[in-house]
Formats: C-alpha cells, structure tokens, sequence
C-alpha cells in the first residue's frame, strides 16, 4: 500500500515547504520511489513550492501531474473542486511507493474556512497530517494551545495525526519540545529559526522596489537579506546600527553616506551589507560613481524612483521561500535530519495507519473499480430526466457502458432539451419486434410451470423491467438498475422469476452501504423481506457479507436484537440466536456475534462492558436487523441525524446483477447504484473469488 503523508499548516508562512522538502528527502531513503502533490495551487501563476518539490533528485514526476485544483476551482465549486483532487491524487498514488503532499498557502482567499477545506482533502485522500506551526514570536503556552486546538481540529475532521513540527523557535526551543513529548504522536520536534531560510533574496527586494540594477552580479542578487534599514542619520549612527547582511535603504541625495557604508563593507570591523537601495530617483554625480567603481568588494547596488518610506513599507515584512536558491534547500534537508531525521520519519508513517473512508472517497473508489473492467448496464426509465442526467455523467465518467430503453428519437430530443450528450448511450426501443418475439418465446418456456402462454409473455414484457431483466437474462446486458418510477417489487419481481437466486440462498435481499464521515458500513435487510425467518437472516448475513468483501470492507457481521449475549430471552432474540447459530456453522471463518444490541456492535466502550472477549462488538461492520422494520426505519434515521450517505438498497443472493432505486433517488445515488451494478456484474464475470476477504 502506499504510503502517503499531508503536511499543513493552520496559516501562512510557517516553512511547512521547507519541512516537505525534508520529509521528500527522508522517504526517499527509505523506497524505492517518491512522488508529491499539493492538492491546492495558486491561481495566479504557476506554483514554485510545488516545483521545488517535482525538482528534487528523487522524485520522477511532471509539474503538470502533480497538482490537485488552483483556488479558483474551490471558490466556483468545493465539491467538484474535491472530487477531482480525489481523482488526480489516486493517478499519483498508484505510481509511486510513498507520496508527500503539501497544504495551501493561505493566498487564495479562502478565508477562516481554508484550514478545514485542507483537512477535508487530508481525510478523504485517507492521508494522515503532520501538523506545522510557527513558532516566532510565541511563547510555549500559546504555541501549545494552538497545537491543541489544531490537533482538535484534526480529530474532529477524522484525520490521523502523524506528529507536529514547530518551526522557527527562539530561546523556546527545549520549552516547546518537552511539552511536545507529552503528545505522545510519533514525531514531535521544534526547529529553530534559521533566518537563510525565511529571508527574501536581494533580487526579491529590488523587484519589490521596482529598481534597476546598477552594480552587482547575478550571483550577489541570489543571496539572502535578513533585514532591512534605513539610512536616515548621520555615518556614526548608521554604522552603530549596522547588522549583518541587511539592505541599507539610502536616499541617493544623501551621497555623503555612501563612501563610509561602502568602506564598512570593506573592513572586518563591521558587519557585511546584503545591498545598498537607493530612492527618490536623484542622479548620482559622476565622481560617485567613479568611487563606487573602484570599490572591490562591494554589494550590489540599485535605484528606484519610489521615495524612502514607499520603498520600506514595501520591502518590510517580505519573507523568502525555499524555492529561492538550492542553497536553502540543502540546509532545509539537513535541518530536517538533525531535527527529526529520515528513520524517524519512515517509521512514524509504518506506526500511523489511517482507516478513514470517507463518502466521498467511496463514491471514487466504486466509480474507479467500474471503469477499470466496464460493464453494459441497462436503464429501463429513459423517460425519466433523472435517469438521463445520470446516463451523461457514467459517460462522462466513463463508468459503464449505458442501455436506455425507449423510443431512440424521443430519448435523444429529451437529452438534447436538457442539454446532456447521450451520444455514446445505446438506445433500444422495447417495442422491437424482434427482441420481443425473442424474449416472449423464451419468457413462456421459463413460466410454462406456470402456465403463461407467449400471448401473456408479452404482455408482461410491456413493462419496461420485465424487459431489462430480459436483456439481462440474455446477455444483452451486464445488469439492470430500476427503480427511479416503479416499485421494488415490480424492479425484484421479474428477476425472481427467470433470474432466479444463487442456489447457496433461499431468498433475494438487500443492504445498503452507509457512508458515515470516517467509514462505510453495511446496514441489511432495509429493503425486501418484511419478518425473515432464522435461515432467511443466516442468508442475509452471508450474503451481506459478501457484499462487503466485494467492496473493500473487511466483513464483521453483527446479528442485532434488543438483547446483547445470553441476557434475553423470547421469540425475537431466539430467532437471532439461532440465525447466528446457523451462520456459523455455515461459515466458521466469518466473524459474526449475536445477539447484540446496536450500541455494543458499534461503540467499543460499551462492547468492553457486554462483550469484552468479542471479535466483533464495538467493531461490526455489518448491521443485520431482525425484520424489515427495524431496518427501513434505522438506516432512515441514520441516514438524517448523522448526515449519513445511504448507497443502495443492493440487491443480493441474485445470478445475475438487478437493483432497485428508491423512488426518491438523487441523480448521485442513479450513479453509485449503477456503478455498485457495474462492479457486481464484475464479480459474476470473474466468478467471485475469495468470498471473504475485503479487495
């Protein structure tokens, strides 16, 4: 699995690209290929952080595939803008054994919201954080509340926090890092303030200033200026104040200044200037410059027409960055390693696993597994806008291959009129002779224990699912999705008939998976069966679990009942005994417990109470309820109170792929379905390997 770390920051201008570039180079030790991506860029120009990162020795990537979305892409639309990070990010990560991403600069107007939006991307790109914050100008208690409150903020937005990195600290420092220690994260460390790395160059100040260059070479204009002063006294006090590699901001009509900072320069008794600006745009008389010219060595000098004060508000307060020279990226790397180091870092990403699924991420990852081998699935609705617009997105997506059933013309003008591209959707018309005759003849002879006759057969094949499930029967299609306008049991009905169930189970049922913030469960039956007898709930929990294996969920299947163990008696809870009874005799590797209480399968501190020695309790990932009722009712209520995405009801137990929609289903829900279809009629194709065991 690869493995992958988000390096963020709660603001701005904390060197978390310095600590990215050193997390690059620590991996890069360690595997045998590491890539980067910043899943937000500047809209206004291209990205130098991230292309400091891209130029690093070890990472074999192009600029151009190792960013998510610019800022203008969130302000238009944060939902496409964070599906299509998901979608970028995971072309990264299936190229490369580690990824390292970088969070947002904070220049994008985001606002109090752009910390959250970067933890929302950390939490469904399944990534855990190493937290960056600055450490100038605070004192260790309020460096600790912030960290606590970020780290907070992680937490709550379920993403795992691998360590946190405090940079440019003071006298602090072994404050900061004895209150880090009792975090008890995998890396905690304090760096302190290296001024190389946060300090403009000399050519970052002059182009601020607008100046043009008089003397001074290229490489003079690379090196950094830790400061700035201006030179308004008198020599003496301007020599008393002199502090290394500062910018002397001078007004060129004060040439009497000149000849004493630039022998300073010169003498190993004061400190070296980084550059001399000049302002006001006075011209500098002949015999100064004749001076300035046989000066050797001499920082480079330059003119601007702004005035003194303009010049200092716009020079004050400018920061470097680490994309400025290789110099301060080879002391950023050493920093890293003196700090905190490439061993620490390795195993600090093997220790911190995150388990996050977000609804998100699952919607991506079902949509990706159906594109990867598409599937022909059949929408008999046509004549339902809903349908249509979910018909343009799968091609769009390029998720399945898709089979509208109607009248090619009126089905084309309508997705014209609603302004979709169908162009690459089939269209068959269910009236076509042809296939009715063909589909009548073979109807009748399924149901000739029936009775029906051919005359009845095609009657019933007037109905747009009876015919689907035909074309489904026949393969003319991979599997059918109904719903949208009929019932479930008019979309369950004509598979029951001629599709017929797996001969493992007695009965057709349903689940649905339910994407909670931080992961996806199973709920079961919510859909079909109204009072399941014991052998009709040991299917449900086979099939459920199978279901969950099929979808990356690792089955631990709880029986749910208004009592938890041996601690109730009664007709209801000795139904769920036995069907738990029944299912492990059936499936003695598959981790069930019943009867259990919803609260002791889902929350571990009351599992720790009723079932201490469980395998399952306080971690069920499958939710079998006893009747219908509890069912509909509890993923409805989950469904609203917790903001829950509900993909389903999935049919389950059928030879072939058929489900249902709810009649109030959003296009996104027509989408998963389809693709939930698409992915199971994979499955039939491969002959469903390994039951149990989550892919």
């Amino acid at each position: 699995m690869t493995k992958s770390v988000y390096v963020v920051s709660p603001e701005g201008l904390v060197g978390k690209s310095a600590i990215a570039l050193g997390v690059v180079d620590a991996l890069a030790r360690h595997v045998s290929s590491v890539g980067v991506f910043r899943p937000i860029i500047r809209t206004d120009g291209h990205d130098t952080i991230l292309q400091s990162l891209v130029d690093h020795p070890a990472v074999r990537q192009t600029y151009e595939a190792a960013y998510g979305v610019p800022y203008s892409a969130i302000h238009a639309n944060p939902e496409e803008a964070m599906s299509e990070i998901i979608a970028r990010f995971e072309a990264v990560k299936a190229s490369f054994e580690a990824v390292v991403l970088v969070g947002s600069d904070y220049v994008g107007d985001l606002g109090a919201g752009e910390f959250a939006y970067n933890l929302a991307v950390a939490a469904n790109l399944n990534t855990p954080a190493l937290l960056v914050v600055g450490g100038h100008g605070r004192t260790p208690e309020s460096l600790r509340h912030m960290v606590d409150a970020s780290l907070d903020e992680l937490r709550a937005a379920h993403v795992s926090p691998l360590g946190v990195v405090a940079t440019r600290l003071g006298d602090g420092l072994a404050a900061c890092q004895e209150a880090f220690d009792k975090l008890g994260l995998p890396i905690t460390a304090g760096l302190p303030e290296d001024l190389s790395l946060s300090s403009p160059t000399v050519r970052q100040q002059f182009a601020e200033a607008e100046a043009s260059l008089l003397y001074g070479s290229p490489e003079q204009l690379d090196g950094e200026s830790r400061g700035v002063m201006i030179a308004g006294m008198t020599l003496p006090h301007i020599l008393t104040g002199l502090s290394a590699q500062h910018t002397l901001i001078v007004p060129a009509d004060r040439v009497d200044i000149l000849p004493g900072v630039l022998l300073a320069h010169q003498s190993d008794g004061f400190p070296d200037i980084a550059a001399i600006l000049l302002t006001g745009g006075f011209e500098l008389p002949p015999e100064i410059h004749t001076l300035i010219e046989t000066v050797e060595p001499k920082p480079p000098i330059a003119e601007t027409r702004f005035g003194t004060y303009t010049t200092a508000e716009r020079m004050f307060g400018l920061e470097g960055a680490i994309t400025d020279s290789s110099r301060k990226g080879k002391i950023a790397v050493e920093m890293f390693d003196k700090y905190i180091g490439a061993e620490k870092m390795a195993a600090a990403l093997d220790l911190v696993g995150s388990h996050v699924r977000t609804p998100l991420m699952f919607e991506y990852q079902i949509q990706q597994r159906a594109r990867a081998d598409k599937r022909a699935i059949v929408l008999p609705e046509a004549a339902d806008p809903r349908i249509l617009k979910a018909a343009h997105i799968l091609l769009a997506r390029n998720v399945a291959d898709v089979i509208l059933l109607g009248q090619e013309e009126t089905v084309r003008a309508q997705a014209e009129a609603l302004g979709l591209n169908l162009f690459r959707a089939v269209v068959v018309d269910p009236k076509d002779p042809a296939l009715l005759g063909k589909f009548a003849v073979e109807y009748a002879r399924l149901r000739a224990h029936k009775g029906v006759t051919e005359a009845q057969a095609l009657a019933k094949l007037a109905d747009p699912s009876y015919f689907g499930t035909m074309m489904v029967h026949f393969g003319l299609a991979d599997g059918m999705v109904s719903g949208a306008v009929n019932t479930t049991a008019n979309t369950i009905r004509p598979a029951l008939e001629f599709i017929k169930t797996k001969p493992a189970f007695g009965a057709v049922s349903s689940s649905f998976f339910m994407c909670l913030p931080d992961r996806v469960l199973v709920f079961a039956d919510c859909a079909v069966n109204p009072n399941p007898t014991a052998a009709e709930l040991a299917d449900i929990a086979v099939a459920s679990a199978e279901t969950a294996a099929a979808f990356g969920i690792e089955p631990r299947v709880a029986m749910l009942s208004y009592s938890t163990g041996a601690s109730g008696a009664g007709v209801d809870v000795d139904k769920v005994r036995e069907a738990t009874a029944i299912v492990r005799q059936r499936e003695p590797d598959l981790l069930v417990e019943g009867p259990i209480q919803f609260d002791a399968a889902m929350d571990p501190e009351v599992a720790r109470t009723k079932l201490p020695d469980s395998e399952v309790a306080g971690r069920a990932t499958i939710f079998i309820f006893p009747d219908l009722n509890t069912g509909n009712n509890t993923y409805k209520a989950v469904q609203r109170t917790a903001g829950a995405l509900a993909v389903g009801p999935v049919l389950q137990g059928l030879n072939k792929p058929v489900n249902d929609l709810s009649r109030g289903a959003m296009v996104d829900d027509i989408v998963n379905t389809v693709a939930i279809t698409a992915i199971q009629a994979q499955a039939e194709a491969a002959g469903q390997p390994s039951r149990f065991a989550a892919v």
